[in-house]
C-alpha cells in the first residue's frame, strides 16, 4: 500500500436556511387600553356638572320650592342651581323668604355635592373601572381631591367624606349654641338653620337662610356676635386651605418639615389674609355706612371675618354695595386668587399665585430655577401656573368688557367687582345682580360654572392627549426687557 495515495475525495454538504426562518418576524404586541375621551376624568368632571344643574334647576323650577305661585322663572331657577352647585353664592332673589323648605332643601344638597367637589366620586369611579390614569386626569385628580394616584383614591376619598362631615357636625354644634332660640326659633328650625350655616361655611358656599329682621343680609344683625363670626371664620379657613394642607399639618406639625406646597399655601394665605383685613380696617374704619359705628374690637373682627371670607365664601355682615371703591378694587385681585388647591374654593388657586412670585423673585436674584425654602421647583410647574393664570385673565378680559354692553346702566367698579366674585366662585356681591339683563345673568352663570371647573380643567378637557415630546429644538436667546 501506497504511504502517499491521495485523501479520498469527500462529499460536501450544502445546507440553506427554510422559508419560514428567512421571513422576517413581526412581533405583534396588544395595545394599550385607553379609555375613550368621553369617559375620561375631565369629561366626567364636565358631565357631571352639568347633570346636577339641570336636576337642580329642575327642582327649584317646582312650585313646591318656592313660596310664589305658580313656576319659578328657568332663569332664576338655573342661576340659583349653578350658584348652588359651584358654592358660589350669588342670587337673584333672596334665599330666605323666597324659597320654600323644599327649595332650601334642594340648594342645600347642590352645595353640599358641590363643595365637597363632584370629582371625588368621579375619579373614585375611574379608580373601580381600572382605567389607566393619563397626565390630564392626574392633574384633576391632583386639584380636586389632592391626590395624582388613581390607586390612592378610595382610600382618599373615605378619608375625605369621614373628616369633613366631622367638620359639618362640630361646626353645626357650635354654630348651634350661638343661635339656637333666634327669634323665637324651635328647636327643629335651629338645628336645620345650624347645619345649613355649617356646610355653607365649610363650603365657602356663602348662601345663608337666616331670617331677617330688615332689608339685607341675615348676618348683618349678627355682627357683633364675635363668637359665631369666629366659628364661621374657622370652618371658611379649613375649606378653603384643602385636604392635602389639613393632612400635612397634622401629620408633620413643624413648619421646618411640612412639604414646599403646603409652606406656599400657609405663607402665602396668611399674607393674603393680613392684606384683606388690613385694606377693609383702613378704608372702612370711619365710614357709617359700614363699620364706622363699631367699636375697635368690633371693627377688627370684622376686619379679620371680612377679609377671610371676602376671598372664598362671600358672607358679608355689611353691603358691600356701600363699601369704598378702593375696597372693592383691593378684594377683586383677592377673590380672583381665591383658595388652595383641593379645598372647596374657588379661583386660580393660592399656589398659582405663590409660584408665580417665586419665580418673579428667583429671577430677580439672578436664579436659574425658580426656588423657595430651600426647594427649587419645577419649571413645567411654573409655567403650568402662568398659564392658569393667563387663562383666567384671558377669561376676565373677555367677560367684562362684554358686560360693559350688555349692562351699560350699572358702575363699572361695582361690575367688576361681581363678575370677578363669579368667577372666583366668591359670591361677594354689591348687590347688582338681581338687575342684570338677560344677557348678564347668562354670561354670569357661565362664569361661575368656568370659575368653578378651571380653566385648566377645561383646557385638559378639550385638548388631544398630551404624548412625550421625542425632540427638543436648538435653543437660542431672545432680548427681554
Amino acid at each position: 500500500m501506497a504511504l502517499n495515495q491521495p485523501p479520498r475525495p469527500r462529499e460536501t454538504v450544502f445546507r440553506q436556511p427554510r422559508l419560514r426562518d428567512v421571513r422576517p418576524r413581526v412581533a405583534q404586541s396588544v395595545p394599550e387600553r385607553r379609555p375613550h375621551r368621553v369617559f375620561s376624568s375631565p369629561y366626567i368632571l364636565f358631565m357631571g356638572f352639568v347633570l346636577l344643574i339641570v336636576i337642580g334647576g329642575l327642582l327649584l323650577a317646582l312650585p313646591i320650592s318656592s313660596h310664589q305661585d305658580g313656576f319659578t322663572n328657568p332663569v332664576t331657577a338655573f342661576f340659583t342651581a349653578i350658584s348652588a352647585v359651584t358654592v358660589t353664592g350669588h342670587t337673584v332673589v333672596n334665599t330666605t323668604t323666597y324659597w320654600s323648605g323644599f327649595g332650601q332643601a334642594v340648594i342645600f344638597f347642590l352645595m353640599l355635592v358641590g363643595g365637597l367637589s363632584f370629582m371625588a366620586a368621579t375619579t373614585f369611579l375611574l379608580a373601580l373601572l381600572g382605567q389607566r390614569s393619563t397626565l390630564p386626569e392626574r392633574l384633576v385628580a391632583r386639584d380636586t381631591v389632592g391626590t395624582d394616584r388613581m390607586e390612592g383614591l378610595r382610600r382618599v376619598t373615605r378619608n375625605i367624606m369621614i373628616v369633613v362631615f366631622l367638620f359639618y357636625v362640630v361646626g353645626a354644634a357650635a354654630i348651634f349654641w350661638r343661635i339656637n332660640g333666634l327669634d323665637g326659633m324651635r328647636l327643629g328650625e335651629s338645628v336645620w338653620q345650624s347645619v345649613f350655616l355649617s356646610v355653607s361655611s365649610f363650603n365657602n358656599a356663602g348662601f345663608s337662610i337666616l331670617p331677617e329682621s330688615a332689608p339685607g343680609s341675615g348676618l348683618a344683625r349678627l355682627s357683633s356676635q364675635w363668637g359665631l363670626l369666629g366659628f364661621m371664620t374657622v370652618l371658611m379657613i379649613l375649606g378653603g386651605i384643602g385636604w392635602t394642607v389639613m393632612v400635612d399639618v397634622t401629620r408633620r406639625r413643624r413648619f421646618a418639615r411640612l412639604s414646599l406646597d403646603t409652606k406656599l399655601v400657609i405663607v402665602t394665605s396668611l399674607f393674603l389674609w393680613i392684606l384683606g383685613a388690613g385694606v377693609f380696617f383702613l378704608a372702612e374704619y370711619g365710614r357709617a355706612e359700614t363699620i364706622g359705628s363699631f367699636g375697635l374690637f368690633d371693627k377688627s373682627v370684622s376686619a379679620i371675618f371680612h377679609s377671610v371670607s371676602g376671598r372664598t365664601a362671600g358672607f358679608t355682615t355689611v353691603d358691600f354695595g356701600l363699601v369704598d371703591d378702593f375696597t372693592k378694587l383691593a378684594y377683586a385681585p383677592l377673590m380672583f386668587i381665591g383658595g388652595a388647591a383641593g379645598s372647596v374654593a374657588g379661583g386660580i388657586k393660592v399656589t398659582t399665585v405663590a409660584v408665580i412670585i417665586v419665580a418673579v423673585l428667583s429671577s430677580m436674584r439672578g436664579r436659574s430655577e425658580a426656588e423657595a425654602f430651600g426647594r427649587e421647583i419645577a419649571h413645567f410647574q411654573v409655567l403650568r401656573a402662568i398659564t392658569v393664570a393667563a387663562l383666567g385673565l384671558g377669561f376676565m378680559g373677555v367677560v367684562i368688557p362684554t358686560l360693559t354692553l350688555t349692562e351699560p346702566d350699572i358702575p363699572f367698579v361695582d361690575l367688576l367687582f361681581d363678575t370677578v366674585s363669579a368667577f372666583g366662585t366668591n359670591g361677594t356681591t354689591t348687590g347688582i345682580v338681581p338687575d342684570l339683563s338677560l344677557a348678564g345673568k347668562s354670561i354670569f352663570m357661565v362664569a361661575m360654572f368656568v370659575g368653578r371647573l378651571g380653566p385648566l380643567t377645561l383646557a385638559l378637557a378639550l385638548a388631544p392627549r398630551e404624548e412625550a415630546s421625542l425632540y427638543s429644538f436648538a435653543r437660542e436667546r431672545v432680548k427681554i426687557g
